[in-house]
């Protein structure tokens, strides 16, 4: 019973953001109580029916007609709103979640790992909503067993007392051992996000799992390893439970013979009372089988619902953003970083700070950015985008500081390419003008993708291409978002030299004659001389900022 109250505590919560939610969950606790109210009232009717002998009453003919009309109805009533509740609990779970993710600051979102997420969003939501589809059926049960005892009382609540003694001590042993199956689940559940974790490495490293023999073998033990042991603590939890129902049985089949062989040698019994309580008892042991069989279903649903709540207090959601853009300003000139930094641990558990770093950027500058692995370069991009928020010092746009309620509209402003790019199949979010789909060819041209991909309804024919095709199908999402600023993380790294070249004595310039300014990560040192300046990250500091006439003198200096 803790694990439903628990279950539907968290239902209660969330109804306050349902419309009709907690108005549906009344309707189906009415409906499973009236259909469980109808069992027994069958159950009692045929007892009555027995015990008079002979023909029946007219009475109890038209009663019993309507009850087994009653019965099926109050019992599909019951399942029919609860079929649109769950729909509607699965939506608001799936999208307030997806939310509160969405809406989470980037460095936490990596910090919890994109397993744990998964597992919550996927697994942990359908496990709640799957055991809320049983609960009419658990009410109907219920209310039939409570019933079925008040009626148990009228017929002689001496040995009703009696027969409590034994139901007593049957559940109690019970509820100890789902407590210790709750414990197994609970593990079974934290090796889940290890399993998925695994899931997730196979899906990304398939090539390199594919290129190395020891290594796949290796893989394959850990995920040995890992869902044995997922599989083990469910199965501890299954035979713990599948044990106790056996026990389960054996108390009823006492308490069976306590009323048939021991209670009349000590008590006189009347027929009625005999013949009620056997047939009672026995059509009791299908709705206790049902309620106890609910219990493992109830506990995972328990430890879902303690997952989940764990990911909602855990997220901590970003400022709203302002009403009004304060860093709107389209004849903005500078961009600047003062006194930022940003620190956070390596996988080595050092502590590595970028900054504090000074940066002044104008408006149209083509900067590149350069650097060793490990020196920042990555983390002053996402510092620049919006996406980490400085723990000490502030950017500026235009003259007016970003803020949290700001960072939002900050990052609008902002068209980029990651290294570990996604690619949406779909335009989302672009506004789908009149000239958009020959926008759209046009930059498929000028990409040099016409025979590869075209756009049909707003959306790419096919993204089933290579990885520096793919990267050019990222770019053309950027260009046709036409914004002030743009970030390029590597993006010529997965392109042969043709392209390569394109993207940086055509396309990168064609983005500053419009207007743009651009950021480029860039190792291509060949190219350099196309920036306006060049800084160089290392260790975390800035080691040169550079014009490129005074790279090049460096290099020259150096070389000579």
């Amino acid at each position: 019973m803790r694990d439903l109250t628990q279950l539907l505590k968290f239902v209660l919560r969330l109804s306050g953001q349902i419309p009709n939610l907690r108005l549906s969950l009344f309707l189906v606790v009415v409906a499973g109580t009236a259909s469980g109210l109808a069992a027994t009232g069958m159950i009692a009717l045929i007892n009555s029916i027995i015990s008079a002998g002979g023909s029946a009453p007219l009475k109890l003919v038209f009663s019993f007609a309507a009850l087994c009309i009653g019965l099926p109805v109050a019992r599909f009533v019951a399942q029919l709103m609860l079929i649109k509740m769950s729909q509607s609990a699965l939506l608001e779970l799936r999208m307030r979640y997806s939310r509160r993710v969405l809406e989470a600051p980037l460095r936490q979102i990596e910090t919890i790992g994109s397993a744990k997420l998964l597992a919550t969003l996927a697994v942990d939501i359908g496990t709640i909503v799957d055991t809320l589809s049983i609960v009419p059926v658990l009410i109907m049960h219920f209310t039939v067993v409570m019933s079925c005892f008040a009626y148990l009382g009228w017929l002689d609540w001496r040995v009703l007392i009696q027969l409590m003694v034994v139901v007593v001590i049957g559940i109690g042993s019970y509820q100890l051992a789902v407590r210790k199956a709750f414990v197994y689940f609970t593990r079974s559940r934290h090796r889940l996000d290890e399993v998925l974790g695994q899931v997730r490495s196979m899906v990304e490293g398939m090539k390199e799992l594919k290129m190395h023999r020891e290594r796949r073998l290796a893989f394959l033990g850990s995920v040995k390893e890992s869902t044995a042991a997922l599989l083990k603590e469910n199965r501890s939890g299954q035979v713990l439970l599948a044990a106790t129902s056996s026990w389960g049985q054996v108390m009823f089949f006492l308490v069976i013979g306590a009323v048939v062989l021991v209670m009349p040698r000590f008590q006189p019994l009347g027929t009625k009372v005999l013949s009620g309580y056997t047939i009672i008892l026995f059509q009791l042991m299908v709705p206790l089988e049902v309620l106890l069989n609910a219990f493992p279903n109830l506990s995972r649903a328990s430890v879902a619902t303690r997952k989940v709540e764990a990911l909602g207090f855990s997220l901590k959601s970003e400022s709203a953003p302002a009403a009004q853009s304060v860093v709107d300003d389209p004849l903005w000139q500078s961009l600047d970083l003062e006194g930022v930094s940003h620190t956070y641990r390596r996988e080595n558990d050092e502590s590595f700070l970028l900054g504090p770093l000074d940066l002044k950027f104008r408006r149209g500058e083509l900067v590149f950015i350069v650097g060793g692995n490990g020196s920042g370069k990555t983390t002053l991009a996402k510092l620049l985008l919006g996406l980490y928020s400085p723990e000490a010092g502030s950017i500026t746009i235009g003259g007016v500081k970003v803020t949290d309620e700001s960072r939002e509209q900050y990052r609008e402003r902002f068209s980029a390419v990651f290294s570990d790019f996604f690619l949406f199949e779909e335009f989302l979010g672009l506004t789908r003008s009149e000239s958009f789909a020959g926008d759209a060819q046009h930059y498929i041209e000028l990409l040099k993708l016409e025979s590869k991909v075209r756009v049909e309804e707003g959306r790419l024919s096919t993204v089933e291409l290579s990885q520096g095709q793919r990267k050019r199908l990222a770019l053309l999402t950027a260009y046709l978002e036409d914004r002030p600023l743009y970030l390029f993380d590597e993006w010529a790294a997965d392109q042969d030299p043709f392209f390569k070249e394109v993207f940086y004595t055509e396309l990168l310039p064609g983005l500053q004659r419009r207007g743009k300014t651009v950021f480029v990560i860039s190792h291509d040192d060949r190219y350099f001389q196309i920036a306006d300046r060049i800084i160089k990250l290392d260790f975390g500091q800035v080691e040169s900022d550079l014009t490129r006439h005074e790279w090049a003198a460096v290099a020259g200096a150096r070389a000579d």
